[in-house]
């Protein structure tokens, strides 16, 4: 469905990811402005930063109209906080900061409320610990011993949870922790308990000594951050070997190779990158920020003199150059939430111009993704962007002047910048969703997929490049169309040809090594770093993993995600299949195109099972909380029973007892199930166990919380790895794609890192 706003054509998904969290409302929540009124708005905002170099208003005007007819044409968008803020009384337009966390309680908690602050603008975080004392340090003011990094962590991810952002972005952070840290096999396995620490990605600071220790099967030396002398070493095969185990279980630790990300630093006497923004591709010096903008392929092509299509390098020429000035405006409008990181954002003037379409523009010039053919493209056209952005950069350098920490020419063959780094490929998440094309750089996730609309109608939806050849070659019918959306794969299907089959190959059809290979082919002529993520099959071994991971090194990309399929969802999905007398057929993983009638099914309860009862004391007595727990360790079921209370207390607890436990068999996250019910208030709260206890369902909440961060005494398997349960998204039910470290919903707009 198509939805036209003046010169704006949307999707319908497009429309709603707008309305839900873009779009300005009033205090009811309703909308009081159009997607055409957002973008004239966002423009009005951007090209007034112009007034500062001496335009005129008639010049404005005319700046102006070039910015919303770019977004408007969604040519470009820029990143998430812009088009939220700009032009509203917020005003904070950029999505990556890190911050410095230095080793003084002072630091530490500084750090946390800069991030609360951060958050509560709708940005996101990274942290690099690696100047924090490892456990079991002594502490000098005191004497005492110290507590280590991870153990910090955990006060900035519940820091994280309290903040919330009005529902358009939620709090992301990134933990980083150098190879050589004395605390780096805790900091690797720090997730492997997936009830923890949710609102990080965590990613490992791998030095070139280190990946030289791994090749050479040698140790290499642990260094103390406060004395900065060896304290001990460690076999660097092992660690990289436990790195790699890890992120095949869950995804998690990512790695980013930090001396890589030194080497390309514009502005190494400004300071030393140690750590990047949420998601990876950013690296930035401690109080940086940066804003992020894309440029959206599928629309950069046009009819070629031999018919079919081509690369309209022009119209992207013209993009990269609007894009470059109007991000560069965007430094100087922004209301940055504190006044160092304004300093050192005006200092550095860094900006990342990205692209998001790329599988759309390979399917338009009738390009498999991940051939040596599109490898080939992916080179040639991200030379063109930085080539063009860097030119676009070294105009406004001569209009303005060069951001304040140039120190000389930054990059061969360009004596001024304005900005110290001009390009990033972030993953787009919901502005792809705006723009009705493919996610960054990622290859396409679904051909075909069946949607739940208003009243549970379902609709299928189909790859509009998909449908127009399909048309064309005369193969195309509604019966196909629908068969598409329950297959796996193209090439399981008899009636589309081969060739087709070929083009739309979608992520886990594409080599792990193609994917590496296509991430390093755009990191080359990219100034920071790509986020991409590597999709492996379920029955992809640690040594796949293990294979990417030195590829990538070889290759020189600065970073890696990974996410193995199925290792973080683990829904059991019954399947009716038609005209097997209603038999389910269990899946046990969750696949893009979720059938029509798909259920979520309980898992059973075994026979023997075991468990703990913590008494709490509520305003109805006693509530005694029976938590038993799955062959993994995790919560399974919850009992509850109110001590001499009787009537409707006992019911209403035994009900909540039985739709907790009805939850948790279904896979839903504990913590979900924790935030629905915790802080419910009712007329008899008491203090108790340290706390106050609002209700009874505050209580089980509080109890099941304890149980999951290990308060309460039980048998815990060590060996346990859960799910990061995200198959299905927690707003709208749809399928959730892994993109660059984060679960982004396709149908809503919906995104978490994790």
């Amino acid at each position: 469905m198509i939805n036209t706003y003046g010169a704006i054509t949307l999707t319908s998904n497009g429309l709603k990811v707008l309305q839900k969290r873009y779009l300005r409302k009033n205090d009811q929540g309703v909308a009081t402005e159009t997607p055409e009124d957002l973008f004239r708005r966002v423009a009005k905002a951007i090209a007034s930063a112009d007034l500062n170099y001496g335009k005129s208003f008639p010049d404005l005007e005319a700046l102006e109209r070039e910015f919303y007819t770019m977004m408007a044409t969604l040519d470009f968008l820029p990143n998430s906080p812009t088009l939220m803020n700009a032009g509203r009384r917020l005003g904070q337009l950029s999505a990556c900061f890190v911050l410095p966390v230095e080793d003084s309680m002072e630091s530490i908690f500084e750090a946390v409320k800069n991030a609360a602050m951060i958050h509560k603008s709708g940005g996101g975080t990274g942290f690099s610990f690696s100047s924090l004392r490892p456990k079991g340090d002594v502490v000098g003011s005191t004497k005492g011993i110290s507590s280590g990094p991870v153990s910090f962590m955990a006060v900035f991810d519940t820091a994280t949870e309290a903040v919330k952002q009005g529902g358009t972005r939620r709090g992301a952070n990134m933990a980083i922790l150098s190879v050589e840290h004395p605390d780096i096999i805790d900091f690797i396995t720090c997730k492997s308990n997936t009830a923890r620490l949710n609102n990080f990605n965590i990613s490992v600071a791998l030095t070139t000594k280190f990946m030289e220790a791994v090749a050479s099967n040698s140790q290499y030396s642990l260094i103390s951050p406060r004395s900065g002398s060896e304290v001990g070493s460690l076999d660097a095969a092992y660690v990289f070997d436990l790195i790699v185990k890890h992120a095949w279980e869950n995804g998690e630790p990512g790695i980013i190779f930090i001396d890589k990300m030194n080497e390309s630093n514009p502005t190494p006497l400004a300071g030393k990158i140690d750590a990047t923004n949420p998601c990876g591709e950013q690296p930035l010096l401690p109080f940086e920020s940066c804003n992020l903008g894309s440029i959206n392929l599928s629309n950069m092509v046009k009819p070629s003199s031999e018919g079919g299509l081509d690369v309209d390098w022009d119209r992207l020429k013209a993009a990269t150059h609007k894009a470059v000035h109007f991000l560069d405006n965007v430094i100087d409008l922004n209301k940055y939430p504190l006044e160092r990181i304004a300093e050192m954002t005006r200092a550095n003037r860094k900006i990342g111009l990205g692209i998001m379409g790329w599988a759309d523009m390979l399917i338009q010039l009738g390009i498999p993704y991940g051939s040596d053919d599109s490898i080939e493209l992916a080179h040639r056209l991200m030379k063109h962007i930085r080539d063009e952005g860097r030119s676009a950069s070294g105009a406004l350098a001569l209009e303005r002047g060069t951001f304040p920490n140039y120190t000389g020419s930054v990059y061969d063959g360009y004596v001024k910048l304005r900005n110290a780094t001009i390009t990033t490929i972030a993953p787009t998440g919901t502005l792809s969703i705006i723009a009705g094309c493919s996610s960054g750089i990622e290859p396409l996730f679904a051909v075909s997929y069946i949607r739940t609309v208003m009243e549970g109608t379902k609709l299928v939806e189909v790859n509009p490049h998909f449908e127009r050849i399909a048309r064309e070659q005369g193969f195309y019918s509604p019966e196909l169309m629908e068969e598409i959306a329950h297959s796996h794969s193209l090439s399981d299907v008899k009636a589309v040809p081969k060739d087709v089959a070929e083009l739309f190959k979608t992520a886990h059809e594409i080599s792990p090594e193609r994917h590496i290979r296509m991430q390093a082919a755009f990191q080359k002529y990219v100034d920071n770093a790509v986020s991409k993520t590597v999709n492996f099959h379920n029955t992809a071994t640690v040594d796949d993993v293990k294979k990417v991971y030195q590829l990538a090194y070889q290759l020189a990309c600065k970073g890696v995600t990974v996410y193995r399929d199925g290792s973080r969802d683990a829904q059991v999905l019954s399947v009716v299949q038609s005209g097997n007398g209603g038999n389910a057929a269990t899946c046990t993983e969750l696949q893009p195109q979720a059938p029509a009638d798909l259920k979520i099914v309980p898992k059973k309860r075994p026979k023997v099972i075991k468990g703990t009862t913590e008494s709490t004391l509520t305003g109805c007595g006693n509530l005694y909380v029976t938590i038993n727990e799955d062959e993994n360790g995790m919560p399974f079921e919850v009992f509850n029973h109110i001590g001499k209370a009787g009537g409707c207390a006992a019911s209403q607890s035994e009900a909540i007892g039985r739709l907790v436990s009805l939850a948790l068999r279904c896979n839903i996250s504990p913590e979900e199930i924790i935030t629905q019910l915790k802080g419910i208030s009712c007329h008899q709260p008491i203090w108790a166990n340290g706390g106050k206890i609002s209700s009874c369902a505050d209580a089980i909440a509080k109890a099941v919380e304890r149980y999951c961060h290990g308060e309460v005494n039980r048998n815990q398997h060590k060996d346990s790895q859960t799910s990061m349960m995200v198959g299905a998204c927690p707003e709208c039910g749809g399928a959730v794609e892994h993109e660059g470290g984060c679960s982004v919903c396709h149908d809503c707009g919906f995104t978490k890192c994790q």
